[in-house]
């Protein structure tokens, strides 16, 4: 796979600066497979087969997307396995672990029904990853100075995260100053997230933003690949792998995947763009 991969884009010049092990959180930007093994849901859900996963491994691996997600691009310029998913118990987690969820809020569940929002794929949000995280870490360090040594050496990616609590609100009729209330909120979870991962011992922490909502013109680029209906082919009742919908011929000259995600294609240009570009400007190697 990474020889197929390396023929799309070369980031030879790049390995030396992005390390060795990595832990992930996040939600379905990155999640490399831990929603579809979540339990009653996750089997159940579009990710869990094909057309997701088309492209590239010609199977469905619980990325939202059609085929490689920004993290493996970023596996590959480390020269890395891509990052398996925490809830795969039969995974090798000697390069790190990925317990990013798709579908999962920077607040807790009981926060977001506090403000009558409920989630609608998974209760997994960023508190629950990081208790994961801890729970990885008492698997795999003998004493907590065992543990410093580990990690100080990792790269931990707190994000992107926090897009879901905006996207449910909205999807639930919230107005949008209702939802720019909440940005406090998100922001303040996302901060304490990396508070504890620093207190685990990380030293080495990227914090991705979110990426725009809305704005998307009915003629631009935003159309779906896999999807239907609308100026955009996308439609809530009828999405990416419902019966019926069809997927284009084209996936590799398209940014919007299923009208929430991107494309392989789109994901390799900005993983390409970070690897490329902002890792040499912040002037770190591992």
């Amino acid at each position: 796979m990474k020889e197929e991969a390396d023929k799309e884009y070369d980031f030879e010049s790049d390995r030396e600066s992005v390390g060795g092990i990595w832990r992930k959180l996040g939600d379905s930007i990155s999640d490399t497979g831990n929603l579809i093994r979540e339990t009653p849901i996750g089997a159940t859900t579009p990710f869990a087969k094909l057309p997701y996963g088309e492209t590239f491994f010609k199977n469905a691996t619980g990325r939202c997307s059609n085929g490689m997600l920004m993290i493996d691009y970023f596996a590959l310029a480390a020269d890395l396995p891509f990052l398996n998913p925490y809830k795969n118990n039969d995974a090798n987690f000697r390069h790190g672990a990925n317990f990013a969820v798709a579908g999962s809020t920077a607040l807790p569940v009981e926060v977001l029904a506090e403000k009558n929002i409920s989630t609608m794929v998974t209760g997994s949000s960023l508190s629950v990853q990081l208790d994961w995280m801890f729970t990885h870490f008492n698997a795999i360090c003998d004493t907590d100075r065992d543990c410093v040594e580990k990690l100080k050496n990792s790269l931990f990616m707190v994000g992107e995260i926090g897009g879901n609590d905006y996207n449910y609100a909205l999807f639930q009729g919230k107005t949008i100053d209702e939802v720019e209330s909440m940005v406090p909120d998100v922001v303040r979870a996302i901060k304490e997230a990396v508070k504890r991962v620093i207190s685990y011992g990380a030293v080495r922490v990227v914090v991705p933003g979110n990426f725009p909502i809305g704005c998307f013109d009915a003629e631009s680029a935003q159309k779906a690949c896999c999807g239907i209906g609308g100026n955009y082919n996308f439609s809530l009742a009828r999405m990416c792998g419902a019966p019926g919908v069809p997927v284009c011929s084209n996936p590799s000259q398209v940014v919007s995947w299923d009208g929430v995600h991107l494309t392989q294609a789109a994901y390799k240009i900005m993983a390409g763009w970070l690897t490329h570009d902002i890792l040499p400007k912040l002037q770190c190697s591992i």
